[in-house]
């Protein structure tokens, strides 16, 4: 770290690694890909660093989530069996380097100052996006392809190569900084996750926080994602079940699980049976955007190898087979599944599917049960319930949601903050109640710790406290890890 004494080092590295693995596209379109691996290479390294000096004294490679090493260990294996070898490679380090920097976060960062870094970096990737966008359209005055490259002068260009379509004063699509209305919508969704929970716990003054909230839902209204506004409804029916079940308690959920699976096979019928009347709602297509056609071609070529799928490649490579003829939009190769679940079964198969579901299975168990269960010190009475416990629950919800459209969840950021959230939940009980939420403090005045979750500065509240571009300063933690009585599942 630059300040061998406070927590600014570690704060700066999780924000540059959220914001270059949530804006990869946008970061890939400024430096390119020679660029973009030199910083990747760059944030391992640093990560490394930090590990190796802070020694997490919690830190047991067997307190890793089981599915976790059983998903990685297929990846790398199906390197044997993999019909494009070479791309294998690539994509198993890809995904084993993004892992690791996801676990070097979770072991050094408290959960208050993930909450923290993560709100840092939506501000700034939201924030440059909204500038982005006004600057192509007051002074370019023109849509600006990918990488700067010039519009022909005829023939039609695809909308997937612009880097801006120059809509902002059109009321968009906007596509901000990660050349994407997709992506930019869930980086709004997760911004008014992470905003409004920091809002409501007090974590920021009222006046940013209420401007970040707005900023967010307005960009989630510029970018036009039907499948954003989705995810938007889930989180918040999320939501209203997790506030019910801290007022029902842990012995009277039954109504509660009752009325959550009802929701879910509603949900579930609707897509099944009635897809073009709800999304004809949201002004799309009931094909999902060439969706449903891409998920068939998917569908028939994992079913030629259904068992161990044709090996671990996480974002498609379009100049090698079975994906170079797989499938085109607009004259431009698809690379992914655009479903999760469908790109494991393609690359992994089955048994692929058998390792990764339980990771989200048991990931969103130790969330939901966080989020809503009293926290406990020893036998005493509950203490007062943190909002803060809320918003790893409600960001899975988000992540699972976009999987279903998207296979974003298997790379890059998703796949971070799944991994993040997977690993921490697992093995950070530290006590999330009322009185341990964060106080605002300059990350330079807090003492670094050796240990996740308990920063002891004299007169704090806790760890985390927001900030960005413009924000108030970070936050210290007196709290105390629930070693005896939190939820440990």
């Amino acid at each position: 770290m630059s300040e061998s004494k406070t927590r600014l080092g570690v704060s700066a590295f999780a924000i540059c690694v959220f914001i270059l693995a949530l804006g990869s596209n946008g970061i890939r379109n400024i430096v390119g890909w020679p660029g973009f691996l030199g910083l990747a290479v760059a944030l391992v390294v640093w990560g490394v660093v930090i590990f190796v000096r802070e020694k997490p004294e919690r830190f047991r490679w067997y307190r890793l989530p089981s599915p976790l090493y059983w998903f990685l260990g297929l990846a790398t294996l199906s390197i044997i069996w993999s019909q494009y070898r070479f791309e294998s490679v690539l994509g198993v380090i890809a995904q084993l380097a993004t892992t690791l920097l996801a676990v070097v976060i979770a072991y050094v960062l408290s959960w208050h100052e993930v909450l923290r870094t993560l709100g840092t970096a939506l501000r700034y990737l939201l924030g440059l996006s909204l500038v982005f966008e006004l600057v192509v359209a007051v002074f370019v005055g023109h849509p600006v392809m990918q990488n700067f490259i010039e519009v022909p002068e005829s023939g039609k260009v695809p909308k997937l190569l612009y880097w801006s379509r120059d809509l902002l004063f059109s009321g968009g699509p906007i596509q901000g900084v990660v050349a994407s209305s997709v992506l930019l919508g869930f980086l709004a969704l997760l911004g008014l996750i992470v905003f409004g929970i920091q809002l409501r716990a007090g974590l920021v003054r009222p006046s940013w926080g209420w401007c970040w909230v707005v900023i967010s839902f307005g960009t989630i209204l510029l970018t036009r994602g039907a499948t954003v506004w989705v995810a938007l409804a889930a989180v918040l029916v999320a939501l209203a079940l997790a506030l019910w079940a801290r007022r029902l308690g842990p012995e009277r959920r039954v109504p509660l699980y009752i009325t959550g699976a009802a929701v879910l096979a509603v949900a579930i019928a609707l897509v099944l049976f009635a897809r073009d009347f709800v999304f004809g709602l949201l002004g799309k297509s009931g094909d999902l955007t060439g969706r449903v056609e891409t998920w068939q071609k998917v569908i028939d070529l994992a079913e030629q190898r259904p068992w161990f799928g044709w090996g671990w490649v996480s974002y498609w490579a379009p100049w090698a087979e079975p994906f170079k003829s797989l499938d085109e939009k607009a004259g431009i190769a698809v690379m992914s599944a655009h479903n999760a679940w469908l790109d494991v079964w393609l690359q992994l198969g089955i048994v692929g599917l058998l390792a990764f579901a339980p990771l989200i299975v048991l990931t969103m168990w130790r969330v939901w049960f966080r989020a809503v269960d009293p926290p406990r010190r020893g036998y005493g009475a509950p203490l007062a319930y943190a909002t803060s416990a809320l918003w790893p629950f409600l960001v899975v919800v988000a992540l699972l949601v976009q999987s279903l459209t998207e296979s974003r969840l298997i790379i890059e950021g998703n796949w971070l903050l799944l991994v993040l959230l997977a690993v921490k939940s697992r093995f950070d009980f530290q006590l999330p109640w009322r009185d341990n939420e964060p106080t605002k403090l300059p990350w330079r005045r807090v003492p670094i710790t050796h240990d996740t979750g308990v920063i002891e500065t004299a007169g704090s509240g806790g760890v985390g406290g927001a900030s960005g571009p413009g924000g108030t300063g970070a936050s210290s933690s007196s709290g105390a890890s629930s070693g005896s009585g939190g939820t440990q599942r």
